[in-house]
């Protein structure tokens, strides 16, 4: 937002450069993007009045011109432009003179006659902004004769360019920026003068309806103008338009503009005779209804933006721009003025939606205050009368349903000097807030607090802190080392863990991968999850950048198989990876937060198979001294192989699943090799993980080693042969490996042949063969009973 100094010193005393002011309001929370003034760039530039006008004798499209640049002197200037007559005051830039962006100007000739230099348009002098008009820009008959055009106009004043946060409407306008310069000087600001008197006896009651019809607009005013008599703005008023970028145009559509850029509160301006129903109603548009506005551009408007109708006829559109069909013209003699309040955010959108950004909705879209209404409307009335613009109907239309009260906030001004670590009075904090018109009453050590409507960031302790912080000065808070009550800092158990799987895995020739949180919901019917699985009800992303990352995963599958197939389109023959990461499942309520949980994923293809992937998991458990985890066959999930995955198991708990995955899927991702994958549940490993390593003496009495080779059915699982082995072996046994599984001619069809070496030990005493062979035989005994099987 600009503001010009020149303007923002009819309200607030500023003694101290522009440069020294820029800087303070930095250090007081209102950041200065620039400071910018033009008095550099524009040199000899003067006002001169156009004696006469001829028309070039050697070119169709120009004229020469004689103008009186002072004291009589007349200048020869040959200009193309069409919208001067003589008796014009325009700016004139004479030989040797210097306009904003570079541009020199110098003495020449146009088809052979002389031009001693150039008339300029408000472009050409930097000050039209996106708005600026055609032509050269025509001065105010009362202008004087040549005088620097950077005095008549004000461009010696610098403008001070501020970067607004959302949640600062307040300071959207010059008076708002007068507040925080008082409070940040320390000196009062004023308020402009919004008293008026009502010179037409006829009540605007007596000839409108107003009527809402959605909540969509929380405020609406209006009040009317009889006689007007429609002209140029005085100097004065124009130039604070034109320092603020704005282009005037007539005393009542500038009067709009003036309060707008002075209070921030966007006002509109209908032509009464276009009321012809006598009736303003605030509602949504009808779907493929087309409106003409301002720009004289026709656009396609719905349901949802919010319009201003005349009955059933829309005249504006709702805080972004008013209508063609009503706009004031030349011949205009009554009007109604219109101040209101609309939802934000549906400005936003419909602004947005429709490609018409404007000065007015750029600052309805930051919530402005529903109470700013009354005192715009009040000021425009105190400038008609003021300009002598009209006359000012008695009555006000106020359609205000839910009027906005003020907010209270109770602080302990202890907690405040220990929050900031400062230490000042209660008295100070009560002075800071009350320049910023945070009316406080101190109770004790309480400072209680009436915050305005006007600031809708106040609603915490935090934030009164803030503003006593800022007002104190920053740069005035002294520097602290942080408090703590450990006395050096270091990783948690579940990082040191998490490091030691991340090196097991790197470790087992893995390398790691990083992949989105956000998916598309897409990715299901790609890994073929059915319709009904649970992992289908996902948490959804309000604002997406797109479709590809609309939801939060469910499941880490995808991402991997996306890594997988990114790989092998790139030629890779052989590929191991792993990720570190979560998956996110919601709760019940949309309103908490989803159960977010850590998850690795691994992920391998060329020369691998099951077993490969196995020993990987294997690895990451035994790192973990994590006891009693068992493997069982698991052929219901749809992304895996049936025949060639596994669940695992920590106890009773699920610690994830692993094997190769489907072909359907590893053809929908264009992948010629089979992959595999396991998703391991990294919380259950770090719950189980056993750090604290005991030392355990190497054993004093010798093995006893027994090998069994046993011909079982071939759909008995190896898991069920080792858990009866451990069960009956009890102590005794001290470790079990499998070292064959044969199917031949040898064998019966059917039936497979499991070979295992079993290590019998005891840590008191040496085992007899007796001892042994009494086991063992228990062994083979269960193993014959429970799964049928014989020894080979």
């Amino acid at each position: 937002m600009k503001v010009p100094i020149k303007w923002l010193k009819d309200y607030v005393d500023i003694n101290i450069s522009v440069i020294e002011l820029g800087d303070r309001l930095t250090l007081s929370g209102s950041k200065v993007e620039e400071i910018v003034t033009s008095e550099d760039e524009i040199k000899n530039v003067v006002t001169g009045k156009i004696m006469s006008i001829v028309p070039h004798p050697d070119a169709e499209k120009l004229v020469v011109c004689q103008v009186n640049i002072g004291e009589e002197e007349l200048t020869q200037i040959v200009t193309g432009a069409k919208n001067m007559k003589e008796g014009d005051i325009v700016p004139v830039a004479v030989h040797g003179s210097n306009l904003p962006g570079g541009v020199k100007i110098k003495r020449g000739k146009l088809r052979g006659i002389v031009s001693n230099g150039m008339m300029c348009s408000e472009d050409e002098l930097g000050i039209g902004g996106e708005e600026a008009a055609e032509g050269l820009l025509i001065l105010p008959q009362e202008t004087p004769i040549g005088k620097d055009i950077k005095e008549v106009l004000g461009l010696d004043n610098a403008v001070i360019e501020f970067e607004i946060t959302s949640n600062r409407p307040d300071c959207l306008s010059v008076v708002g920026m007068a507040r925080e310069t008082g409070a940040t000087l320390g000196v009062e600001y004023k308020q402009p003068e919004t008293n008026y008197v009502s010179k037409c006896k006829e009540n605007i009651n007596d000839i409108l309806k107003v009527e809402i019809r959605d909540d969509l607009c929380r405020r609406y005013m209006s009040r009317g103008v009889k006689n007007v008599k429609i002209a140029p703005s005085p100097a004065w008023m124009q130039e604070r338009l034109m320092e603020a970028g704005v282009r005037p145009i007539n005393n009542v559509v500038d009067i709009t503009n003036f309060v707008m850029l002075e209070l921030g509160q966007p006002m509109h301006a209908f032509d009464a005779r276009e009321i012809t129903s006598n009736s303003i109603i605030i509602e949504r548009a009808k779907d493929g209804e087309k409106f003409t506005t301002l720009d004289e551009v026709e656009r396609d408007i719905d349901s949802n933006i919010l319009c201003i109708k005349d009955g059933d006829r829309a005249v504006a559109l709702a805080g972004i721009m008013g209508g063609l069909n009503s706009e004031v013209k030349e011949d205009t003699a009554e009007i109604i003025f219109e101040c209101a309040n609309f939802e934000g955010t549906n400005i936003r959108v419909s602004s947005k939606k429709l490609g018409l950004r404007t000065e007015a909705s750029s600052k309805f879209e930051k919530d402005l205050d529903p109470n700013l209404v009354q005192i715009a409307i009040d000021r425009a009335c105190n400038l008609v009368n003021e300009l002598g613009a009209g006359e000012v109907m008695e009555g006000t239309i106020d359609v205000y349903p839910n009027p906005l009260k003020t907010n209270i906030i109770e602080v302990d001004s202890k907690w405040i000097n220990k929050f900031l670590g400062i230490e000042i009075s209660k008295e100070s904090m009560k002075e800071y807030l009350d320049r910023l018109e945070l009316k406080t009453e101190i109770e004790e050590e309480k400072l209680i607090i009436k915050v305005p409507t006007f600031r809708s960031d106040i609603n915490i302790k935090e934030d009164v802190a803030e503003e006593i912080a800022r007002i104190y000065g920053y740069n005035n808070i002294p520097t602290t080392l942080l408090k703590s009550t450990s006395e050096r800092g270091g990783k948690t158990k579940k990082q040191h863990l998490q490091d030691s799987i991340v090196e097991v895995l790197i470790g087992s020739g893995l390398n790691q991968s990083i992949s989105y949180s956000f998916v598309s919901p897409k990715v299901f019917d790609k890994v073929l999850i059915p319709k009904e699985s649970p992992l289908r009800n996902v948490v959804k992303i309000r604002n997406p950048l797109g479709e590809d990352y609309s939801i939060m995963r469910s499941t880490s599958i995808p991402s991997m198989m996306e890594a997988l197939a990114r790989n092998y389109s790139r030629s890779n023959e052989r590929t191991r990876l792993f990720e570190i990461g979560k998956v996110y499942l919601p709760k019940e309520s949309e309103y908490e937060l989803p159960e977010e949980i850590n998850i690795a994923t691994l992920g391998i293809y060329g020369d691998v198979d099951y077993l490969d992937l196995k020993g990987i998991v294997e690895n990451i458990v035994d790192s973990l001294d994590i006891k009693d985890v068992s493997y069982k066959r698991e052929s219901e999930n749809p992304s895996f192989h049936p025949g060639k995955t596994a669940k695992v198991f920590i106890g009773q708990k699920l610690l994830g699943t692993l094997g190769e995955i489907h072909p359907d899927i590893t053809d929908n991702y264009d992948i010629e090799e089979r992959c595999y994958i396991a998703e391991l549940n990294l919380d259950l490993l770090y719950q189980y993980a056993n750090v604290n390593k005991a030392y355990k003496p190497l054993p004093k009495y010798p093995a006893v080693t027994r090998d069994i080779a046993l011909i079982v059915e071939d759909e008995v699982m190896v898991q069920d042969i080792e858990d009866i082995i451990a069960k009956q072996g009890g102590k005794m046994v001290e470790s079990i490996k499998l070292f064959d599984i044969y199917k031949g001619k040898q064998i019966e069809e059917g039936k497979k042949s499991v070979a295992y070496s079993i290590v019998y030990r005891l840590e008191n005493k040496t085992l007899t063969d007796g001892e042994v062979n009494k086991v063992h035989d228990k062994i083979v005994r269960t193993l014959e009973n429970r799964l049928g099987a014989t020894l080979r």
